[in-house]
C-alpha cells in the first residue's frame, strides 16, 4: 500500500492482486460477523460510496474501532460490494488516509483481473479503417438472429495494449444467444488486420465501463 501513489498504476495493480488473493477485516456498523443483520460501515469520498476496512489485526487495533468486525476474502467482499456500486477503502484511519478501491476495480477482482482491462480507460471512436472486418461482421450478424445491434469503441487501458471493442446487443441473453455471438465473432476475426486485438462486450452489462460508454456515444454500425 505504501507504494501506491498517483501515476503508480503498476503498484496499484499489485495491490489489487494482493487484495484478490488475501483477506480484509470489514468494519461492521451493525450486527456481528455471520449474523443476518450484519451491516458494513459506509463512508463517502468525492460523492462516491465506500465500505471501510482494515488490512490486519494490527491495523484493526490501531484504528480504535470498538464495534464488531468480519474477516472476509478480498474476492468475497468485491463480489458483495461492486453490484451496489460501492468501493472498498483500506485503512482509512492511517496517517495518509489509506487507499480507496473504486467499485469498477472491485468488479475486476470479482471477475478476474486478467479478464478485464486495467483502468482508467481511454475510450473513443476507432480511427482505423476496417472495411473488410465490418463487412464480414455485418454479414455474420444478419445470419445471427439473436443479434439486435452492434457498436464499437477503441479502448486504451492504462496498462496493456489498446483494442477494438465490439458491443453486441442481443434480444435475449440466453446461453444459445451467447454461443451464437461467440461463433459470429469467430467467423469474422479473419477480417481484422494483424496486430489489432478485438474484444466482445455485452451491451446488457450494467457495470461494464466500455458498454456504458457505447450506450451513450456509440452509434450502431449494424442494427436489425
Amino acid at each position: 500500500m505504501l507504494q501506491v501513489a498517483p501515476g503508480r498504476f503498476d503498484a496499484y495493480e499489485n495491490l489489487l492482486a494482493s487484495l484478490a488473493d488475501g483477506q480484509v477485516w470489514m468494519l461492521l456498523w451493525h450486527g456481528s460477523a455471520g449474523a443476518p443483520d450484519a451491516q458494513y460501515g459506509a463512508m463517502e469520498v468525492a460523492g462516491h460510496s465506500y465500505a471501510p476496512c482494515v488490512t490486519s489485526p494490527r491495523e484493526l487495533a490501531a484504528s480504535g474501532w470498538n464495534r464488531e468486525h468480519e474477516v472476509v476474502s478480498g474476492r468475497e467482499v468485491a463480489r458483495a460490494l461492486y453490484p451496489e456500486r460501492s468501493g472498498l477503502w483500506l485503512n482509512p484511519h492511517a496517517a495518509d488516509g489509506g487507499v480507496g478501491i473504486p467499485w469498477a476495480d472491485l468488479r475486476r477482482i470479482a471477475v478476474g483481473l486478467e479478464l478485464l482491462p486495467a483502468g482508467p480507460l481511454q475510450i473513443g471512436e476507432p480511427s482505423l479503417p476496417l472495411p473488410q472486418f465490418h463487412a464480414l461482421l455485418a454479414q455474420a450478424a444478419r445470419r445471427t438472429p439473436a443479434v439486435r445491434a452492434l457498436r464499437q469503441a477503441w479502448v486504451q487501458p492504462v496498462l496493456g495494449e489498446p483494442y477494438l471493442a465490439i458491443g453486441v446487443e442481443v434480444y435475449e441473453g440466453v446461453p444459445q444467444a451467447v454461443e451464437s455471438v461467440r461463433l459470429m465473432m469467430q467467423q469474422t476475426v479473419s477480417g481484422v488486420p494483424e496486430g489489432v486485438a478485438v474484444s466482445t462486450v455485452a451491451m446488457a452489462d450494467p457495470y461494464d465501463p466500455v458498454a456504458l460508454w457505447m450506450r451513450v456515444f456509440g452509434r450502431p454500425f449494424f442494427e436489425r
